[in-house]
């Protein structure tokens, strides 16, 4: 089982950054034998992937959009994990959720979640 709680959302002007992180309590496994993502959902669109950490940090992947500005990373120590999102756009104005699988995926296909944490890009 697996419980994740999504921090850092807020309002922010383009170009700014914001710093997401991801809290998770897990039972039964280590936090290190899930590979965790983020997904996010904008106004009126479907869920989108956005980026993808395997479970010892060694590899990560990220939709094209955000290649250069997003960057994921995870404590495994402090059971955490963390988008940092720089020169933000009005187009990353979403909700975005922590998720985690088993396996490392790059579509929004995760097996847990969290609630979500609310990211305004102002233009």
């Amino acid at each position: 089982q697996v419980q994740l709680v999504e921090s850092g959302g807020g309002l922010v002007q383009a170009g700014g950054s914001l710093r997401l992180s991801c809290a998770c309590a897990v039972s039964g496994r280590t936090f290190s034998s899930y590979a965790m993502g983020w997904v996010r959902q904008g106004p009126g669109k479907e869920r989108e992937f956005v980026a993808a950490i395997s479970g010892s940090g060694g590899a990560t992947y990220y939709t094209h959009s955000v290649k250069g500005r997003f960057t994921i990373s995870r404590d495994n120590a402090k059971n955490t994990v963390y988008l940092q999102m720089n020169s933000l756009k009005p187009e990353d104005t979403a909700v975005y959720y922590c998720a985690a699988n088993r396996m490392v995926l790059t579509t929004p296909q995760y097996s847990y979640w969290g609630q979500g944490t609310q990211v305004t890009v102002s233009s």
